[in-house]
């Protein structure tokens, strides 16, 4: 005969970041809690976060710092559980941290301080951890309560958490599970997309990887259309960002071998879409000066490709000042063709050919539809005692640390009302 199920009062599935906060939160409540993994460890994308330093938290986190479509979705969980709340526990630890810019913290030391430390807490909560608990199916009970079986055994509660994750980085063992799960359960999957990730370029802007591990400062227009120099683009794709917000991100682009990479790029990658051009300002710094060519337009000024280059390298790197000396010539040197040229600095677009996909997206954008879940609690509106948090759910935050905060701040709304 079987062995009898497990019997607990709450079942996390996932023990990464939001899996481990949310058990711990449930687990000091009172609450007997399980954290099923179906991996031999837990948080092993905590461990690689950050350069291994884990960018745990921004002080600057609001609602707006977040994609969704329903952008009000994330403010009463944030408002519930801020940055500083996560700091002071970090501090309780003992744990040495740092503002590295922008109100982005990161451990002094290793990621594996802030894994620890959920640990310590899941454990301070007596949650019992259970690791390879691969090939788990939820069915949900007569009356009341779900029933979990799977490798380690089957398991019984009366509440369910689904911590999942997304599709990002699948080496480390991302899958579909929560997908599947909100689906079994009638909720509508805003379509899974890579997110804080690489863009490939093609065609004749393939030239561009010749200059790979090139890096220099840009702003990346977000929301193309909405800039201040947009590009033209089709009626569906302008209906779409109109209703965004204008966003831009000031902060490095590095070209890769394959495309373009570095911060701005990742951030602006969350709002792309294939079709889409990028739009980048390539010298933000020629904007408190006279401009890129400022000094072309003055009088008895030099006007050729030597000048023109010199000009170039006054904002940019040497490598990349060369190339656009080659690729990017005004058409002609009246001052009409200058002032051309500079707008085309200043909005200079690329048609990405695509993304580097979910192996090299640092999460996944899109998930469970909001629509289905109470803000305030994360719990499924149509099935009591269900739950989605975290990354499987369709929040997606900015580069910065700010979805680590949406770990720990729908984690807890859930670890509270389990």
């Amino acid at each position: 005969m079987s062995p009898a199920p497990r019997q607990f009062d709450v079942l996390v599935l996932g023990a990464g970041a939001a899996g481990l906060m949310c058990a711990a939160t449930a687990g000091q409540r009172g609450r007997r809690v399980a954290l099923l993994e179906h991996g031999s460890q837990p948080g092993r994308k905590i461990l690689i976060s950050g350069g291994g330093r884990c960018n745990f938290t921004n002080l600057h986190c609001t609602p707006q710092n977040f994609l969704s479509q329903n952008p009000h979705f994330a403010k009463s969980a944030l408002a519930l559980y801020q940055p500083r709340h996560f700091l002071e526990l970090v501090e309780r630890y003992g744990i040495a941290w740092h503002e590295k810019t922008l109100g982005q913290l990161f451990c002094d030391g290793s990621s594996r301080q802030i894994l620890d430390m959920l640990l310590a807490e899941c454990e301070a909560g007596k949650v019992e951890l259970v690791l390879n608990a691969s090939s788990i199916a939820v069915e949900k009970l007569a009356g009341s309560g779900f029933r979990v079986t799977c490798s380690a055994g089957e398991f019984v509660a009366e509440a369910i958490v689904v911590a999942t994750g997304g599709l990002s980085i699948p080496k480390l063992g991302a899958t579909g599970l929560g997908y599947e799960l909100a689906r079994q359960f009638g909720l509508r999957i805003v379509d899974p997309r890579p997110a804080l990730v690489p863009l490939v370029l093609g065609g004749d802007e393939a030239a561009w990887t010749h200059l790979a591990g090139v890096a220099t400062e840009v702003i990346a227009f977000a929301n193309p259309a909405l800039s201040k120099h947009p590009p033209i683009m089709g009626a569906e794709t302008a209906r779409r960002v109109r209703s965004l917000k204008p966003q831009s991100f000031r902060e490095k682009m590095l070209v890769t071998h394959r495309g373009l990479s570095g911060p701005a790029i990742l951030q602006a990658s969350s709002y792309w879409r294939p079709g889409d051009a990028l739009v980048l300002d390539l010298a933000p710094d020629a904007r408190s000066h006279s401009g890129v060519l400022g000094e072309l337009k003055q009088p008895r000024a030099r006007r050729d490709g030597a000048a023109f280059r010199q000009a170039l390298r006054n904002f940019l790197p040497q490598r990349l000042a060369a190339f656009l000396a080659e690729t990017a010539a005004p058409q002609g040197w009246s001052n009409a063709a200058l002032e051309a040229c500079e707008r085309e600095l200043h909005a200079f677009r690329f048609h990405p050919v695509g993304t580097e996909g979910f192996d090299k997206a640092e999460v996944t954008a899109g998930g469970v539809d909001t629509a289905g879940l109470h803000a305030r609690t994360l719990e499924v509106r149509t099935e009591p005692g269900l739950f989605f948090i975290g990354e499987v759910v369709d929040v997606t935050g900015w580069l910065g640390g700010f979805n680590f905060q949406w770990a720990w701040a729908s984690a807890t709304a859930a670890g509270r009302a389990v």
